[in-house]
């Protein structure tokens, strides 16, 4: 389904490519690096659950957690490089990673525009060619962030036992997340989809994600 989108897409696609370049200096195409499908944690490991947040096991010398931090930073899962279009100025995280807010001055006029339809999404179905992520899923977070969410939020790692995806039940009912309480949201839709995943609920959601983009609901 991926590549035929891909091909029925693609003029669109190169229409939003040039939409970017003509109207905002910096690359089309944006790279992150985000938190994809966790194999490794045990379902039986229950023995000290820290861990599994990435912190370091208990009576690690000192001179040995900076090695043990680094495995850490990917232990959540499997870290891979997500594909959108490009909505905000090139220098918009240049103080630091933060979420993004309504009226966010970095975005770019076209990439209001590309946020409401949620075309600056497209890219990533090279993403779901490459087995990274599924046309529907929990939307995948950056590792920067998934830290102090799932310190904050109980269960937010049972999310990451799925693929992430294009679109999924919290987005097309809870939209973009930019504080807190809207984290509390999502994890509590993507739980609830992970206890209920088929293909008969896949497709009921890619038919109201269709309704989100046309009518821009729930964009910054």
């Amino acid at each position: 389904m991926a590549s035929l989108l891909i091909v029925a897409l693609s003029p669109v696609m190169l229409l939003v490519a040039l939409l970017v370049r003509c109207t905002s200096r910096g690359p089309v195409i944006f790279r992150q690096v985000r938190v994809g499908l966790n194999l490794r944690v045990k379902r039986n490991d229950r023995r000290d659950p820290l861990n599994r947040e990435g912190l370091p096991p208990p009576g690690v010398p000192e001179h040995r957690r900076a090695n043990t931090d680094r495995r850490a930073e990917s232990s959540f899962g499997k870290l891979f490089v997500l594909y959108k279009f490009r909505t905000m100025q090139v220098d918009a995280e240049s103080p630091g990673a933060c979420f993004a807010v309504a009226g966010d001055p970095r975005i770019t006029r076209v990439g209001r525009f590309l946020r409401r339809t949620r075309l600056d999404e497209l890219p990533q179905l090279w993403n779901v060619l490459r087995g990274e992520m599924s046309l529907v899923g929990p939307r995948p977070e950056r590792p920067e962030f998934i830290k102090e969410l799932s310190a904050e939020i109980p269960g937010y790692l049972h999310r990451l036992r799925l693929r992430p995806g294009l679109t999924g039940l919290a987005q097309v009912i809870n939209g973009y997340d930019n504080n807190l309480e809207s984290f509390r949201k999502k994890v509590a839709l993507d739980l609830l989809y992970l206890q209920n995943c088929s293909i008969l609920n896949d497709l009921k959601i890619l038919l109201r994600t269709i309704g989100v983009i046309l009518t821009g609901r729930g964009a910054l």
